[in-house]
């Protein structure tokens, strides 16, 4: 993708922000916003790699008229036919990729449960961030959703208005966006576009969560500068925000994959940010040594 296809796709996410969340400020919109997308890339990565991995075996669109009909994504299909495979599966996919969603848990599940305006989202997306917390990626990402609170009165006065809220969000998302491509790198820049946006309406640009583009070229220019020769450099960041200054050494590195994140954040919602933000980018979990703590 483009420079300019990323500008379109981060101003298309800020576009759904300013326009959907209403009365709530910006701080708290952008922990919803930013955990669907999480959400979404999650998933949708998830079920590329299991089509590689069960090949013929992943199941095609069933019939109109079948029992299978009803069921919104191919992964529950195998999940019901083969019951007895599953936990070897889901071992196989950990040892693959570090982690796992079950089918009903998945993006595209979720959007059919908002496109169809069903009084089950709500609960859907409280189970499905609690298993991503608790069971996704083992221990990785404990407490990962702790400051998404979809109970919030900001949402709605009660369960009805906060599902109808939600779906409204969901649905707008997941349109908005089907064109662009879903790949770390594309998703990971505009990730990072919509928490400077968000940095920006909240007054926020210079401090808490975000550091600016700029400072943090030079920084990791002057960080990174003769040290290229030892393979699998280490960077670390007290006061690391979202992680996007440490992650600005991947553009400067000739192997980022091999760089290890060394970082802390006091705010808990930051830190989750910053989490979300690494994996976004295509860091993979046994890399980050991230911590909640001053």
């Amino acid at each position: 993708m483009t420079a300019i296809e990323q500008q379109k796709l981060g101003k298309t996410l800020w576009g759904i922000a300013d326009k959907l969340r209403g009365a709530m400020n910006a701080d708290d919109f952008r922990d919803y916003m930013l955990s669907f997308l999480f959400l979404r890339y999650l998933s949708d990565n998830y079920e590329d790699a299991v089509k590689k991995e069960l090949g013929s075996d992943y199941p095609t669109a069933p019939d109109t008229d079948s029992a299978e009909s009803r069921v919104l994504t191919p992964l529950q299909i195998w999940y019901d036919r083969n019951p007895d495979d599953i936990s070897e599966f889901e071992k196989q996919m950990r040892r693959k990729i570090h982690y796992i969603i079950k089918p009903k848990y998945l993006w595209k599940n979720i959007y059919e449960l908002a496109r169809t305006q069903s009084n089950e989202l709500l609960k859907t997306l409280q189970d499905g961030f609690k298993h991503i917390e608790t069971e996704s990626f083992e221990s990785t990402f404990q407490g990962l959703f702790s400051e998404i609170n979809l109970n919030s009165e900001k949402l709605g006065k009660n369960y009805t208005e906060r599902n109808d809220k939600l779906c409204s969000i969901i649905k707008k998302i997941a349109e908005e966006i089907a064109k662009f491509s879903n790949d770390s790198d594309t998703l990971g820049d505009a990730y990072e576009y919509l928490i400077g946006q968000f940095a920006s309406e909240t007054g926020k640009k210079a401090g808490e969560f975000y550091t600016p583009h700029g400072p943090a070229q030079i920084l990791c220019r002057i960080a990174i500068s003769g040290q290229e020769s030892k393979k699998g450099l280490q960077v670390y960041d007290p006061c690391m925000g979202s992680g996007s200054l440490m992650l600005s050494c991947r553009n400067y590195s000739k192997e980022p994959d091999y760089i290890k994140y060394y970082g802390q954040e006091l705010m808990p919602s930051t830190y989750n940010l910053a989490r979300m933000n690494m994996f976004l980018h295509g860091v993979l979990p046994e890399n980050q040594h991230l911590r909640n703590g001053d």
